[in-house]
């Protein structure tokens, strides 16, 4: 069968070869792509950046939203934000459009950083790319919306409830309600790309899913610690309500990789 017949298919080069999708480049060729590459991720960074700095007040309308649900859920709680700095509305607003820039730039950047890679990844390992992608991209979008429409409020909630059983006042800043909702945003969605982790380590054989099995409670006890970690409370109502969609994920993956084991061995039978 010619190439032009199959163009999908493709057996990996000789050795020595040159592969085709690699273009002869020498080192200070390489270091100039490689320029360029961060060049472009800073560049779309910065694009996002800017435009949440040119629609602040917008944008921070949508990220009171937890704070405003808790508020109509309370009618008695009646806590404004309060800056009780000069500069502290200065690190805000930085704080809010750099973080916030990394979820719409995030699927650019790896875009621009797996093509830098490509002609260097094993057709296998290319294969992987553009759905690894997605599903990453998927699982974070999954993570941060559990995070913001969820355990924010709950760790809202959890600070009003237990600042009342001690008596003592509240008074909160615009920097803590952000520090609170970036970390639990970001870190609940960072957190979800795990299974996504043990799925990529099978499909390219260096992780099985009878080492995950055998070693199930001991992936348990690790959920809970990244949980802990993410998690500013550490009450168990909060770390429960992100450890269980974490686990099913880890369930999940664990099945995922049984089929990949399984489509392997059915491919490596029919070869011999």
């Amino acid at each position: 069968m010619s190439p032009s017949e199959d163009s999908s298919h493709y057996d990996e080069p000789a050795e020595g070869a040159l592969n085709p999708r690699e273009k002869p480049m020498g080192f200070f060729d390489h270091l100039e792509e490689l320029r360029w590459t961060l060049v472009k991720c800073v560049a779309v960074y910065a694009l996002f950046a800017a435009v949440i700095g040119f629609y602040l007040k917008e944008f921070n309308h949508l990220l009171m939203w937890p704070l405003d649900y808790v508020r109509a859920n309370r009618p008695g709680f009646e806590v404004p934000l309060e800056s009780i700095g000069v500069s502290e509305i200065f690190g805000m607003i930085f704080q809010v459009c750099a973080m916030g820039a990394l979820a719409p730039a995030a699927p650019f950047m790896i875009y621009f950083v797996a093509k830098f890679v490509a002609p260097a990844l094993a057709p296998k390992e290319l294969r992987m790319i553009v759905p690894g992608g997605l599903v990453a991209l998927m699982l974070f979008l999954m993570g941060a919306a559990l995070g913001f429409f969820v355990l924010v409020p709950q760790t809202i909630n959890m600070s009003i409830e237990l600042n009342e059983l001690m008596g003592f006042g509240i008074q909160w800043t615009p920097a803590s309600y952000y520090s609170i909702l970036l970390w639990l945003v970001l870190g609940v969605g960072l957190g979800f790309e795990f299974p996504l982790l043990i799925v990529l380590l099978v499909y390219l054989g260096m992780l099985s899913t009878a080492f995950l099995k055998k070693y199930r409670r001991h992936a348990i006890v690790l959920i809970f610690v990244i949980a802990a970690v993410v998690t500013p409370t550490t009450d168990p109502v909060t770390m429960g309500m992100f450890a269980a969609p974490l686990y099913v994920l880890f369930e999940l993956a664990v099945l995922a990789g049984s089929a990949i084991e399984r489509a392997r061995a059915k491919t490596q039978a029919n070869a011999g």
